[in-house]
């Protein structure tokens, strides 16, 4: 009499070239890097709401900068409510304590304060703000990940 079915070999084969494609696959798609770039996004988005949110102040205030900010400022400050540690890496560098609270100020064009998707906090958002001698504002995420990311105006 002949029995059918499979044999645990044929079984076991099956399950490890299922295992195989699964590693291959896993590997070619390197979800960490899939996620830094997710992270990027939003920082770029962030940076660009800010930008946008300052830029509104300024016209609506005829020409008048937010509180805090000043033209020709000789540092990046970071935006947050509360003084933060010290950011020295390839894309910000501030100093100890050298924050600005753009919350009042901004209040009317953002809802809240954007932080970064890495950890940040309303105290401590990671990202820079500085304004150049002619005027020209530059919002920086300190805590990019692939590339920098800032924007200008």
């Amino acid at each position: 009499m002949k029995r059918k079915g499979f044999t645990l070999v044929e079984i076991l084969l099956v399950v490890l070239i299922i295992a195989i494609l699964a590693i291959v696959v896993f590997v070619s798609l390197n979800p960490s890097k899939r996620l830094a770039d997710s992270r990027d996004s939003r920082r770029s988005t962030d940076v660009d709401s800010i930008l946008s949110a300052v830029h509104s102040s300024i016209i609506d205030n005829k020409g008048t900068l937010p509180t805090g900010l000043s033209n020709g400022m000789p540092a990046q400050l970071q935006i947050g409510t509360a003084s933060g540690a010290a950011i020295s890496n390839t894309y910000c560098t501030v100093a100890l304590n050298a924050h600005v609270d753009l919350t009042t100020p901004l209040a009317k064009y953002l809802k809240t304060i954007p932080t970064d998707p890495n950890g940040g906090t309303s105290g401590s958002t990671a990202y820079a703000i500085q304004v150049d001698s002619n005027g020209i504002v530059t919002v920086t995420a300190c805590n990019s990940e692939n590339s920098g990311i800032s924007a200008s105006r």
